[in-house]
C-alpha cells in the first residue's frame, strides 16, 4: 500500500493550470515573427506540420509528466507493510535431501526427482513463516549446509544451488540421519522433527539408518521419509559438478520402499511412498500441519521509501524531451 508522508507537495499540481491560463491570455507567450522562406530558383519550403506536430505534443507531454513526477517524489512515496515479528519459537523442520546421481531420474512432471523435491520444498518452507528449517545433504557423505534458520532468502538460496553429485555416488541414509539428530537434539522447539527425502536404500556410510532412527525416537525427534520416484526404466541426465563429465542414459529404478518403511516404524514415524508431484506437496504439507506450533506474535509496520524511483523518472522524461526538442526537431531549448 502506498502512502505520502508529505501530500502537501500535491499542491504544487495547481500551478499546471495557472501555467496553462496563462499561456492562453498570451502572459506568458513567446514573440514570433511570420517569415515566408524561399529558394528563388528551387522549391518553397515545406513545413513538416502533421510530424513535427506530434513530435512537439510529446515532448511536451514529457515535460508535463516530468513535473508530476518530481511533485510525487517531493510527496515522500513509501509502501507500507506488516511484517510478523515471533516471540515464540515455531517447529524445527530439517531436511535432509538425497542428492546421489539417482536423484537425476527424470520422471516428476518432466523434472527430476531432486528438483521437483526442492520446488515442494520451497512452498512449504514460503507458507510456514514462524518455523525454522535447515538442509542436510546426503549421499556417500553427509553435510548440514544450512542450520536452523528463519531466513528463507538464505535457506532458499542454498537449496537453489544444491546439485546432484556434489556428495559422490552412495546413498549413507544413517549418516544424514546422524547429522540431522545432532543438530536438532539441543532445541528448545515443542516440534523437532527430520524430513528424508530419498530414491534409494542405505549402500554407504558407518552407521546404520534402523539405528539412526532409535536415536531420533530417544531424542524426541519426529521422523518422515518420502520415497520418490517411480519403479522401472527412467531417463537419466546430469553433470557431475567435480569432473564436468556429462551422464545420460536410463536408470533401473528398483529400490526397496519396505527398507525405508521400516526405518520409519523404528522410529514410530510415517514413511511416504511419492510418484507424482501432487503426492510430494501433500506429504509436505500433511508433515507441516502434523508439526504445526502455536505460537505468539507482533505485527511491526515496516516502509520501504520509494521517491528515488520517481526521481529517476523524471530525469529520463526530461532527457527524452531533450532529445526530441532538441535534436528531432532541431529548436533552440
Amino acid at each position: 500500500m502506498i502512502q505520502f508522508e508529505n501530500p502537501l507537495a500535491f499542491l504544487l499540481l495547481f500551478l499546471i493550470p495557472v501555467l496553462y491560463f496563462l499561456r492562453y491570455i498570451k502572459f506568458l507567450s513567446k514573440i514570433s515573427f511570420s517569415l515566408v522562406l524561399s529558394d528563388w530558383d528551387g522549391e518553397s519550403f515545406k513545413w513538416k506540420k502533421k510530424y513535427r506536430l506530434i513530435v512537439t505534443v510529446i515532448s511536451k507531454l514529457c515535460l508535463l509528466a516530468a513535473y508530476v513526477s518530481v511533485i510525487v517524489a517531493l510527496a515522500s512515496p513509501v509502501i507500507r507493510y506488516q511484517k510478523k515479528i515471533f516471540s515464540s519459537r515455531g517447529a524445527d523442520i530439517l531436511f535432509v535431501l538425497d542428492v546421489s546421481p539417482s536423484m537425476a531420474s527424470i520422471d516428476i512432471a518432466g523434472s527430476n526427482r531432486l528438483e521437483a523435491a526442492k520446488t515442494a520444498i520451497k512452498s512449504i518452507a514460503a507458507s510456514d513463516e514462524g518455523d525454522c528449517f535447515g538442509l542436510v545433504e546426503v549421499a556417500k557423505e553427509a553435510a548440514l549446509v544450512v542450520p536452523l534458520t528463519m531466513d528463507r532468502k538464505i535457506f532458499f538460496n542454498k537449496l537453489s544451488s544444491v546439485a546432484v553429485g556434489e556428495l559422490g555416488d552412495g546413498t549413507a541414509l544413517g549418516l544424514g540421519l546422524s547429522a540431522g539428530i545432532y543438530h536438532l537434539e539441543h532445541s528448545s522447539s515443542e516440534s523437532k522433527c527430520i524430513v528424508l527425502i530419498t530414491d534409494g536404500e542405505n549402500n554407504a556410510g558407518t552407521v546404520h539408518p534402523n539405528t539412526a532412527a532409535r536415536l531420533a525416537l530417544q531424542k524426541d525427534i519426529s521422523l518422515f521419509i518420502l520415497g520418490v520416484g517411480t519403479k522401472g526404466k527412467v531417463p537419466l541426465e546430469y553433470t557431475d559438478p567435480q569432473t564436468g563429465k556429462v551422464y545420460s542414459g536410463f536408470f533401473e529404478s528398483n529400490y526397496d520402499s519396505s527398507s525405508l518403511m521400516n526405518i520409519a516404524q523404528e522410529s514410530e514415524g510415517k514413511f511416504y511412498e511419492v510418484e507424482t508431484v501432487q503426492a510430494l506437496s501433500q506429504a509436505l504439507s500433511s508433515i507441516s500441519k502434523r508439526e504445526n506450533v502455536a505460537q505468539t506474535y507482533n505485527i511491526k509496520n515496516e516502509d520501504k521509501s520509494i521517491y528515488y524511483y520517481f526521481l529517476m523518472l523524471t530525469f529520463f522524461l526530461i532527457g527524452l524531451a531533450w532529445f526530441l526538442k532538441r535534436l528531432v526537431l532541431q529548436e533552440v531549448l
